[in-house]
């Protein structure tokens, strides 16, 4: 599962044919949440275009506005509520880390994930528009697949990081399916990193730098408690 994610410095945001003045102004962002807008980026008639999507995928024939915040790549060929988004509409999704809970006890301690080199990157994720009372909404999920060695302790999936050459794959309208699914694998250990950090970041209106920086030694929860 991948519940919260940041985009500390949307700034440096790249990607081929692809305009990112608009993320020069954007506010660096540390505890992005569901239902919480995420950049996207699509790709149609080899123009690509960048998007604020609401996180949490309604599919288009859905009768409520439930949403999905995460898609497993195990199931998007056969799930109705994924297969057609990931056939006809794939995105990118520019992040620079994101949180995960390890279960101590009663009490869940938050890590944080990020690549060694603490650039941003771009989760897989597919989008759907849906429609109702003469309103639209567009909304994107993160696919997911299973936790790398880095990530396995704390949880046993973890989003899918494209590596830069398999962006324009991604977002190829007349990939394969089977070409797709390829890609959709654990990200490789030796690249990332994860510490624990504050518990304030499970509330969803918590956004600043502080919630990145690593708990200092033996300032774990256990039970409910700060040692």
């Amino acid at each position: 599962m991948c519940g919260r994610v940041t985009l500390r410095r949307p700034e440096r945001v790249r990607l081929p044919r692809l305009d990112t003045r608009m993320l020069f102004a954007t506010l660096p962002r540390y505890n992005i949440a569901p239902t919480q807008s995420l950049w996207t980026v699509t790709e149609a008639n080899e123009e690509r275009s960048l998007w604020a999507l609401k996180w949490g995928l309604i599919p288009s024939w859905s009768k409520k506005p439930a949403g999905f915040i995460n898609a497993r790549a195990e199931t998007l060929e056969t799930r109705p509520s994924f297969k057609e988004s990931f056939l006809r509409r794939r995105c990118l999704i520019p992040a620079d880390g994101f949180y995960e809970w390890e279960k101590l006890g009663k009490a869940k301690q938050p890590h944080y994930f990020q690549v060694k080199d603490k650039e941003p990157f771009f989760f897989a994720g597919i989008w759907d528009e849906w429609q109702a009372n003469g309103s639209a909404i567009k909304t994107c999920a993160i696919i997911t697949t299973t936790a790398n060695t880095v990530l396995a302790t704390i949880h046993d999936r973890m989003p899918v990081i494209l590596r830069d050459e398999e962006l324009d794959t991604w977002l190829r309208s007349n990939a394969k399916p089977s070409e797709l699914l390829e890609l959709l694998r654990p990200f490789p250990d030796s690249e990332m990193e994860g510490f624990p950090v504050s518990t304030e970041v499970n509330g969803a209106d918590a956004d600043h730098p502080g919630l990145v920086e690593e708990l200092p030694d033996g300032e774990l929860v256990r039970n409910g408690m700060l040692f």
